[in-house]
């Protein structure tokens, strides 16, 4: 991989800071652990973003969680 493609991968992701109660990482952790393989908590959380938003809008406006927050 050359230079410019690294960066041009590294700039198409960006960061954030989740606070999740421990509650609910020792249940993300223990659905990792659940898994074949090993699936950090960064891939199961990506892939429950990415699952979520595969269900379409109408999914994330009806979530109990968007309800909850006004």
């Amino acid at each position: 991989m050359d230079f410019d493609s690294k960066n041009a991968t590294v700039r198409s992701l960006d960061r954030i800071n989740l606070r999740l109660a421990a509650e609910t990482f020792a249940e993300i952790d223990a659905a990792c652990a659940a898994r074949p393989g090993n699936v950090s908590r960064n891939t199961w959380i990506a892939e429950a973003v990415q699952e979520k938003l595969a269900r379409g809008p109408q999914a994330a406006v009806q979530s109990p969680e968007r309800r909850a927050h006004g």
